[in-house]
C-alpha cells in the first residue's frame, strides 16, 4: 500500500463517472455550495454538466442519498440534507470535509471521537490480542521510530499501529471506524508532524511503544492510560498548529 493513497486533497481515485459525479456533487454538499436544505439542480441541467447518461446519474444520487447527504422528494427535487443528518463515519464525507479544508473545530470534534473510542479499544486489546498482533503492534512502533523513515513512512506506520489496536481489541465495531482514525491521523499530521523534530519524533515513537507495553502486559487501565496521552498530546500539537495557520491567514487576508 502506497502513502500516495492518503493525500486526500487530490482524491481522484478510481474517478470512473459514477465517482466523478459522486465526488463533485459530495464535495459540493460539505463545502457549502449546495446549501442546507436546498434543492440539488434537476437531472437535465446535471446531465449536461457531467456529461453522462441518466443511469450514472441515478446512481451518483442513490449512493450519496445512502450517505445521508441527500433525499428525493417527488415532485419537488433532490433536497440537500441538514449536516446533522449526514454519515460522518462515511470514508468519502470524512475526506470530503478534509479537501473543503478542515478548521480547528473539525479537528476537535475528531479528537474527542478518537478519546472516547481508541482508549478503549486499547484496553480490550490489552485483554484480547493474539500474540501474532502483539508482534504487529511492535513491528509498526519500531518502524514509528526509524531515524531515517521520511513523513509520509511515518504517518503510515503510525495508521497502521491504531489500526492494529482496534483488530487486537476484538470488537468488529472498533474495526469498522477505522475510516475516522484514518482521516482524523492524516489531518492532524498534515498540520503537524514530529518529523524532521527528531526530538520530538522519538517521543512519539517511545509514547506509542509505551501502548504496546502495556497491552503486552495485559494491563488494561495502562493501555487506556497510554493511548489516551498520545492522542491528547497529538491533538495538542495540531490544534496549535491550526491556530498557528488561522493567524497567519488572518493577517494575509
Amino acid at each position: 500500500m502506497q502513502l500516495g493513497q492518503y493525500d486526500f486533497s487530490s482524491s481522484a481515485q478510481s474517478r470512473t463517472h459514477h465517482a466523478h459525479v459522486m465526488h463533485d456533487l459530495g464535495l459540493g454538499i460539505v463545502k457549502g455550495f449546495y446549501a442546507e436544505n436546498s434543492i440539488l439542480p434537476g437531472d437535465a441541467e446535471l446531465l449536461e454538466r457531467f456529461g453522462v447518461s441518466r443511469t450514472v446519474l441515478r446512481e451518483a444520487l442513490k449512493t450519496l442519498a445512502a450517505k445521508g447527504l441527500i433525499q428525493p422528494k417527488a415532485k419537488i427535487g433532490t433536497r440537500v440534507r441538514e449536516r446533522s443528518q449526514w454519515n460522518l463515519f462515511d470514508s468519502d464525507i470524512l475526506i470530503w470535509h478534509f479537501e473543503a479544508g478542515v478548521d480547528l473545530k473539525f479537528m476537535e470534534s475528531l479528537a474527542e471521537m478518537r478519546l472516547a473510542l481508541e482508549p478503549e479499544a486499547a484496553a480490550l486489546a490489552a485483554q484480547r490480542r493474539t500474540q501474532s498482533q502483539l508482534a504487529e503492534l511492535y513491528r509498526w512502533a519500531d518502524r514509528m521510530g526509524n531515524r531515517n523513515d521520511t513523513a509520509q513512512d511515518f504517518v503510515y506506520s503510525d495508521l497502521q499501529f491504531h489500526l492494529t489496536v482496534a483488530e487486537a481489541s476484538g470488537n468488529p465495531f472498533m474495526r469498522s471506524l477505522s475510516a475516522l482514525i484514518e482521516v482524523a491521523l492524516v489531518t492532524a499530521f498534515t498540520l503537524s508532524s514530529p518529523i524532521p523534530d527528531s526530538q520530538l519524533h522519538a517521543t512519539s515513537a517511545m509514547k506509542h511503544r509505551a501502548i504496546a507495553d502495556a497491552i503486552a502486559a495485559q494491563d488494561p487501565e495502562a493501555a487506556r492510560a497510554a493511548m489516551r496521552l498520545v492522542i491528547f498530546e497529538g491533538a495538542e500539537r495540531s490544534a496549535q498548529a491550526a491556530r498557528e495557520r488561522d493567524d497567519l491567514e488572518s493577517e494575509s487576508a
